[in-house]
């Protein structure tokens, strides 16, 4: 078997060649998450500051190790990262992995991710589930697993189901109905922070989403847990549903586990697609975005440009609106051609909205605006 060695950050591993990124891979290593793994590190840096003490860190999907292996040595104040991976030949290479950069703060277990969670109730101020598909199974673990003020990191790749081209298994997997619009990123991610809160609240526990991104194949979602009945019973009212009319583009949000909606637009008449529950509260938090770029100016990372342009945006739309507006298919709608996005954002701008360009698409616009104004405006610019 032909070896690799692999540099991230400030480490070096070894993982066993093979041809295709797959879970059959005898020891999974994916070199297109290292974005994700510079961002987690990040992520935990500013958490870690922002808690002031030392840390534990669980990486349930170990394995070649890397992931646990960065969080030892690239984050300051961390007093043990356990690793877990079923696979005992991933587990070899973790081992191999934390010794070859000089760690004694590191535990490999080959055991199942559940299982392993479970027996470590209330131990982890840090639990990352990265597993290959949804993390759907392991949350419920993950939340017994923490303690009151940790921070759950979770990454969901079965972005087809989150995003509406395959309903049931959204619905199997998260207990919500997927919208397949043009905003279908950005409720995948809703879809999956609300079935985090759900499951977390059986233990009294809730969440505060700090940062979340859609990126290549993948959804990330980084929160903060708070503990207790009252607290969790309020943050619990972030939860709702997005009815969405796809003649005229109307969308209309509309809190509460059970509440009563129009089945009809108020705009067109059209029925509308209704999506939900899913979370409807904050899904990127201004200061915690700004601490991560802080911690960008002693941290070395390879993706150093696509994680500082990513957290520039996300920075910009933190304060921004449920879903967004995409220019081209508003002019779709309109039957026009597009206007420059520049002129649309000065055009809201001047009438006092808030605007701002969104990660999950490049012609995406996220704005308090009316849905009449800003068609309004697209037409005005178009024939200007």
């Amino acid at each position: 078997m032909d070896i690799k060695n692999i540099h991230e950050g400030l480490v070096t591993i070894k993982t066993p060649e093979f041809e295709k990124i797959s879970s059959k891979a005898p020891v999974f290593y994916n070199p297109v998450m290292e974005l994700n793994r510079d961002l987690s590190v990040l992520a935990i840096k500013a958490y870690q500051k922002k808690l002031g003490h030392e840390i534990s860190i669980c990486d349930a999907f170990g394995g070649s190790g890397i992931r646990g292996v960065r969080y030892a040595k690239e984050i300051d104040e961390v007093s043990k990262v356990v690793i877990t991976d079923i696979n005992p030949l991933a587990v070899q290479y973790a081992n191999e992995n934390i010794e070859m950069n000089g760690l004694n703060n590191v535990k490999v277990y080959k055991e199942d991710a559940n299982i392993l969670l479970r027996k470590c109730r209330g131990k982890f101020d840090v639990v990352d589930i990265d597993p290959f598909g949804t993390p759907s199974p392991y949350l419920e673990s993950a939340a017994i697993s923490l303690k009151a003020g940790g921070m759950i990191c979770a990454t969901a790749t079965d972005t087809s189901a989150l995003c509406g081209t395959y309903k049931e298994p959204c619905i199997r997997k998260y207990s919500a109905m997927p919208l397949k619009t043009e905003y279908c990123h950005e409720v995948g991610i809703r879809i999956l922070a609300g079935f985090i809160a759900r499951t977390f609240s059986k233990y009294k526990k809730c969440i505060e989403v700090k940062f979340s991104h859609s990126s290549e194949h993948y959804m990330r979602i980084y929160a903060v847990i708070k503990k207790g009945a009252k607290i969790t019973d309020e943050s619990l009212k972030n939860l709702g549903y997005i009815l969405h009319c796809k003649k005229c583009l109307n969308r209309v949000i509309v809190r509460g586990i059970a509440p009563k909606m129009p089945s009809n637009c108020p705009v067109c008449g059209e029925n509308f697609n209704i999506g939900g529950p899913l979370w409807c509260g904050e899904i990127q938090n201004e200061s915690f975005i700004k601490d991560m770029l802080d911690a960008m100016e002693n941290t070395k990372i390879n993706q150093e440009q696509k994680a500082l342009k990513l957290l520039n945006r996300n920075y910009e739309e933190a304060n921004a609106p449920e879903t967004f507006y995409d220019l081209h298919e508003i002019c779709r709608n309109l039957k026009i051609s597009a206007p420059r996005m520049d002129d649309v954002f000065e055009s809201l701008k001047k009438k006092g909205y808030f605007v701002s360009r969104t990660h999950f698409k490049p012609v995406g616009i996220k704005t308090d605006a009316p849905l009449d104004v800003l068609k309004e405006i697209v037409s005005y610019l178009q024939i200007k």
